[in-house]
């Protein structure tokens, strides 16, 4: 059995803008924190956290949601909700992998570059 895709869905418009409100991201993936694998969570706490199947991100500077296709077998509605939210606000929405960052490798301290570089990586498989 396969992994299910992952959506990423850009804080970036069509038209090359960034989307605002600054807090979209965060907003999304809240609405979606009790669509995850097993159901909603119930005791102290349950309402703090994202569901891992729709979580904000920031890659390369960009606020990000990635939305996993799994998210469709625990609610289509949900899946749905946030694919239209990006199409209703023209945003860039892309398949992808996520990729690990490598093992502990010291860069150079004189490397501006290295040391601005984003906790994660995507390696984009297709644009949509």
């Amino acid at each position: 059995m396969s992994k299910p895709r992952e959506v990423f869905i850009q804080g970036i418009t069509l038209q090359g803008r960034t989307f605002r409100p600054s807090d979209w991201a965060e907003r999304l993936a809240g609405a979606m924190s009790s669509f995850r694998p097993g159901g909603a969570r119930s005791g102290p706490g349950a309402h703090i956290g994202y569901s891992p199947l729709c979580v904000p991100r920031v890659i390369n500077g960009v606020k990000c949601v990635i939305v996993s296709e799994a998210l469709k077998d625990v609610d289509v509605r949900a899946w749905d909700f946030v694919m239209n939210f990006a199409r209703d606000n023209e945003l860039q929405v892309a398949e992808a992998c996520l990729l690990p960052e490598p093992a502990a490798a010291p860069a150079p301290a004189a490397s501006p570059a290295a040391a601005a570089g984003a906790p994660q990586k995507a390696a984009a498989v297709k644009q949509e």
